[in-house]
């Protein structure tokens, strides 16, 4: 019921970490998939290796007209997943103004101007999914992650919202939120031990996650066994939101 055969994927932010392990396992299901990065297409090449039918595509989701490079280079699209995101650590009041704008443009303003591209053919064909990855920070506070987890708090009300006008076509909106996972993104921060010991004891599990905890949940939600499931935030954090 996982098979993906004959299916395309758009993957954002797929060089590393969450978003390649999930264009991976989307490719090992059958789906031709297009690997993206934010500004070296060498990165996406690179990414794309050892990845059957995978296509490396670069643009940069701060700025609006990507939507039409990505668009114009991938063409319909049956599953769109939304992971490319940007975080700057700040204590709330010490935001410049280019830092506040990237990230509500890549984690926020991309996300709905992607779907509203990709959206339409999906509903033609009667089939698609969208999902888009979120954050513990949807729900936890921190002390330094308010601008981003005010935008996955905002791409998740975007789920709520479409999810119901999209669903009588066959075309599933859903959001996943990883906890603390290791990635090249927070391989500097868990560098510190004891840092990385405050994490863990915040994880009722008792450990950080890895991008293999999170890819298979996408593709269950990308197939047709996950055909019911639409509107939802799916949360894999080892209960560290609780």
């Amino acid at each position: 019921m996982c098979n993906l055969t004959g299916k395309k994927a758009l993957v954002t932010g797929s060089t590393q970490g969450i978003g390649l392990e999930i264009a991976k396992t989307l490719s090992n299901a059958g789906a031709t998939v297009f690997i993206h990065g934010a500004s070296s297409i060498e990165k996406c090449k690179n990414a794309c290796e050892g990845i059957k039918n995978s296509y490396p595509i670069c643009a940069n989701l701060c700025q609006i007209e990507s939507v039409e490079k990505l668009y114009k280079e991938t063409g319909d699209i049956d599953i769109l997943v939304l992971n490319a995101s940007i975080q700057y650590k700040r204590k709330w009041d010490e935001f410049t103004l280019e830092e506040f704008d990237a990230q509500l443009n890549c984690n926020f303003k991309a996300s709905y101007f992607l779907m509203k591209k990709y959206a339409p053919k999906m509903k033609e064909n009667g089939w698609g999914r969208i999902i888009t990855i979120g954050s513990v920070n949807q729900y936890n506070q921190h002390p330094e992650l308010s601008l981003y987890g005010a935008t996955k708090a905002a791409q998740m009300k975007l789920v709520e919202n479409i999810a119901p006008d999209l669903a009588p076509f066959g075309v599933t909106v859903n959001n996943v939120a990883p906890g603390a996972i290791e990635t090249p993104r927070n391989d500097k921060a868990l560098s510190d031990l004891e840092f990385k010991k405050k994490v863990i004891g915040s994880i009722p599990a008792g450990y950080i996650g890895s991008p293999c905890d999170i890819a298979p949940y996408i593709l269950f939600l990308c197939s047709d066994s996950g055909k019911y499931i639409t509107g939802t935030d799916l949360i894999i954090d080892g209960g560290m939101h609780l």
